[in-house]
């Protein structure tokens, strides 16, 4: 495990060249990984915390109340999935991982993770996926964002939603359960990123939902393709 005492949420100073960084803590059980990890982020990210296991990961996570926290599926002590479990309702929790099998996406999802991106994912791609996220945006690899949806599809009978939301409402959701950055969806139904934000803020606050993370499992749980 280590933290970085010097960017805690107890320093007394703002450090000019990361206060407006995107503050990451990763969780993976080779170091090796983390260190080419932490190289591949680039400078809009800094990690303010890593770990080998879900035990530690979990105390770092509550120490230094990162903005992202980017974690494997498989370590030790219940992995990606009891780290998300047990923070996932105060931070954006993505999933880096090898794993494209079904049932581990699908309980990742379950658990709260606001997303599952593959290891072999290009830096680029994984630094857009990542700041995507850190803006509260659902991110999956492009090959696992069908696969989810038709899945949870199968495993849960449609049922009315009684939200009362709007056509364009439920446009909207249906594209962010999509993973649809709000440019993509703004470009899609021809308004503007603004408009989309408005339209999400709506969509939480009639399904009386409070992260955007929540809007995802809300559609698949209700089959809103």
């Amino acid at each position: 495990m280590a933290v970085d005492e010097s960017h805690t949420e107890t320093d007394t100073e703002t450090d000019t060249e990361t206060g407006s960084k995107v503050r990451v803590v990763v969780a993976d059980d080779h170091e090796i990984w983390r260190n080419g990890l932490k190289r591949d982020l680039g400078s809009n990210f800094h990690v303010v915390g890593e770990a080998a296991d879900a035990t530690e990961a979990i105390k770092i996570i509550q120490q230094t109340k990162p903005d992202l926290v980017l974690t494997d599926l498989q370590m030790p002590d219940g992995g990606g999935v009891a780290v998300a479990k047990a923070v996932a309702s105060e931070f954006t929790v993505i999933m880096l991982t090898v794993s494209e099998a079904e049932s581990d996406l699908l309980e990742a999802v379950a658990a709260g993770a606001n997303g599952y991106l593959l290891k072999s994912i290009g830096v680029d791609e994984l630094r857009q996926a990542l700041w995507k996220a850190a803006n509260g945006e659902p991110v999956f690899s492009a090959s696992l964002a069908a696969l989810v949806l038709t899945e949870f599809r199968r495993i849960h009978k449609k049922a009315p939603d009684g939200s009362g939301l709007s056509d364009r409402e439920r446009e909207v959701l249906q594209l962010v359960a999509r993973g649809h950055s709000y440019g993509e969806i703004g470009e899609e139904l021809y308004i503007s990123p603004k408009t989309v934000e408005n339209h999400v803020r709506n969509i939480l606050k009639k399904l009386r939902l409070n992260r955007k993370n929540e809007l995802i499992r809300y559609a698949l749980d209700h089959g809103i393709e």
